[in-house]
């Protein structure tokens, strides 16, 4: 069985927020059901969200739009960004360690930006 990546201990950092005693419990039964634990189960969802997963970003976004998080135009704007973005990722055949190599490139000779 493959075990999902883990930070290194001397990079990572740590996430926290507050939740009502209830829900905690809650997701804890739901992940024990679906055999992970908290940090699987949250560096996954980080993962889809930094990855641009149509799944969760559809779900972010009925959330935003459910708690009227964001206007109805720059949600709508953000999904026209997302989407121009994934055609030229095709386009070009550009996968992430690709993109942070024009990054660095770019990093070295504009150190300005």
């Amino acid at each position: 069985m493959k075990k999902p990546p883990v930070p290194n201990p001397r990079e990572r950092k740590k996430f926290m927020f507050y939740d009502s005693h209830k829900r905690q419990a809650d997701l804890r039964t739901r992940l024990k059901y679906d055999g992970m634990n908290q940090s699987q189960f949250f560096r996954a969802m980080i993962t889809g969200y930094l990855e641009k997963d149509d799944l969760i970003l559809k779900y972010i976004d009925d959330f935003k739009e459910q708690y009227e998080l964001q206007g109805k135009n720059k949600r709508a704007k953000n999904k026209k960004l997302i989407e121009e973005g994934k055609k030229i990722e095709k386009q070009y055949s550009l996968d992430s360690e690709d993109l942070e190599n024009i990054f660095d490139v770019l990093a070295e000779e504009h150190p300005d930006l």
